[in-house]
């Protein structure tokens, strides 16, 4: 069959099915369809996860691999850990914010991330002073120290980024970007709000 023709089929084959699809959602629909493989048989005891399972394991253990391998490549910075990038990386882009800004936006507990801004002021990597306008606010800023650091560190974890995620095509990579940002959007907007309340209130809250 001439591959246009075919083309041409299975579009109309998903219209039928999706009559407001894009394009876009039909050549992820394709791909979809051409990577599905014939699932092993497990034995009935086991605890098999469903694809939302499958989906939150794969992303966290590519998450686990990221944190190890780049705290090993951070020996050496003056930086202990990712999370410690990740804290001059915000007060760098965000222009001298607040503390509170800092520890959620690394989605860090507050005890932990006042901890690690206090480890980094003592290595003399960051300072406070009290923002002009409100004298009980708190404002944090790099020094010339830590926006050193920041530079030398920038260039061994984009080194380890670039290990992970070898193996795809730069249209894959964008792919996953694509497909993903919207959990992170969904999220980092509600997570600190919903804080304080039983999983069962934020269950209920974010069910479509």
């Amino acid at each position: 069959m001439n591959k246009a023709v075919e083309l041409i089929k299975l579009w109309g084959a998903y219209e039928e099915r999706h009559p407001n699809g894009t394009i876009e959602e039909f050549c992820r629909h394709q791909l979809t369809v051409s990577v599905k493989k014939e699932k092993p048989i497990a034995p009935e005891w086991q605890l098999i996860p469903d694809i939302n399972g499958q989906l939150m394991i794969l992303i966290r253990k590519i998450g686990r691999f990221h944190i190890m391998y780049s705290n090993k490549a951070l020996e050496g910075t003056g930086l202990d850990q990712i999370e410690e990038f990740g804290i001059l990386v915000i007060i760098f882009n965000r222009k001298n914010p607040i503390k509170s800004e800092v520890i959620y936006d690394n989605l860090l507990e507050l005890s932990s991330g006042t901890n690690m801004l206090i480890r980094l002021k003592k290595r003399g990597m960051i300072s406070e002073y009290t923002d002009k306008d409100d004298k009980r606010v708190k404002r944090l800023k790099l020094t010339p120290k830590g926006e050193e650091t920041l530079q030398k560190a920038k260039i061994v974890v984009h080194r380890v980024a670039g290990m992970i995620a070898e193996r795809l095509s730069e249209e894959d990579k964008q792919l996953c970007v694509q497909l993903l940002d919207p959990i992170n959007t969904r999220f980092t907007g509600i997570i600190q709000k919903q804080k304080s309340k039983t999983f069962e209130e934020i269950y209920q809250e974010n069910k479509l």
